[in-house]
């Protein structure tokens, strides 16, 4: 017998419910999407008519058929909104950044301990075509030792954000909190805890009070130096994902198509969704024995962030290890905690 679908709740549909949570809910058989707090408009009956809105957090939190909350609202409201789903007993899938503190994220994990349920961190990015491109190279050993990895998420948006709260100094605003969570996650994923961190920040745009710069220079054992970067003020971004070691080298641009596709309407089951287009291929440069250098382009495996969900599927349903640990969210927030240097 299959099991019963996890009766899920959203508590907002902005950009992140509308293109990265609903449809993909939606999608998974595994999931009911049931209802969304919406306290004007009932903007989301327009896509999923069957949806039930409610006008606030504490009316939908009411509700003892919602299994699993999904936290998708601005990021200095995720510890107390999680805080208060976890004590309703519901399972959270919390927006990232999962806290803006180390001590936040402390509590909050103890805290679904003590209530038996799971707090699950939305890290999609490990779903991008692209950095799994760059994650199936290096498990391939092809490289030799790793030495370099460089991560980069540029952007060109010199005018401020409409959304006042990205532009207002206070815990979760800036750009290493908005952008930096996606790589910072990716590079822990691959490399784990580094032994040693610096971080530079940046405030670049005209009438900017919030960092709009920054890169974090991580270091591991046998001589691995990772550095992660993302700025607001790029208009001609290289290479997202450079990888040099001892037997050749790798790039890859920013090439994952979902966003754009998910923009137009293009639903996660779709035969074309998650494809790269030709010419995005990543470029793979090896040495031979005799030191002979050879460059061919590297195809990218669809992206498709169905598997984020349906590891949240199994974790709730059947008990499996959920990908994102809390030890790594740790080490995440630590880094974006650690004090920048001058």
């Amino acid at each position: 017998m299959a099991a019963t679908p996890i009766r899920t709740a959203l508590l907002a549909y902005g950009m992140s419910g509308k293109l990265f949570q609903a449809p993909f809910l939606a999608a998974h058989p595994g999931f009911e999407l049931y209802a969304v707090v919406e306290r004007t408009e009932a903007r989301m009956q327009h896509d999923y008519p069957g949806i039930r809105s409610v006008r606030s957090v504490a009316e939908l939190l009411a509700d003892t058929t919602v299994e699993l909350v999904v936290v998708n609202t601005p990021s200095a409201t995720h510890f107390e909104l999680a805080s208060q789903a976890l004590r309703a007993g519901k399972h959270v899938l919390l927006e990232k950044p999962v806290a803006t503190s180390v001590a936040q994220l402390q509590e909050l994990l103890a805290l679904a301990r003590e209530q038996g349920h799971h707090l699950l961190a939305y890290q999609n990015r490990r779903w991008d075509s692209d950095f799994s491109a760059v994650r199936r190279i290096i498990a391939s050993g092809q490289l030799g030792q790793l030495l370099e990895a460089h991560f980069r998420f540029d952007r060109y948006k010199p005018a401020l954000n409409t959304k006042k709260f990205k532009e207002e100094p206070g815990p979760g605003a800036g750009l290493l909190a908005d952008l930096g969570p996606h790589i910072i996650d990716q590079a822990i994923s691959l490399f784990g805890e580094p032994i040693s961190a610096r971080k530079t920040l940046g405030t670049n745009r005209p009438n900017s009070q919030v960092d709009d710069f920054f890169s974090l220079h991580l270091r591991y054992p046998q001589g691995l130096n990772v550095w992660l970067t993302s700025s607001l003020l790029v208009a001609a971004p290289g290479p997202a994902y450079v990888l040099h070691g001892t037997q050749g080298s790798y790039q890859k641009g920013r090439t994952d198509p979902q966003e754009t596709q998910l923009l137009a309407g293009l639903t996660p089951t779709a035969p074309a969704y998650g494809h790269e287009q030709p010419g995005q291929e990543g470029l793979l440069t090896l040495a031979s024995a005799e030191g002979q250098l050879h460059t061919a382009p590297d195809a990218a495996a669809p992206g498709n962030y169905l598997g984020l969900f349906e590891a949240v599927h199994e974790t709730i349903r059947h008990g499996g290890p959920y990908p994102i640990t809390a030890e790594q969210l740790l080490w995440q927030n630590e880094l974006l905690e650690l004090r920048a240097e001058d």
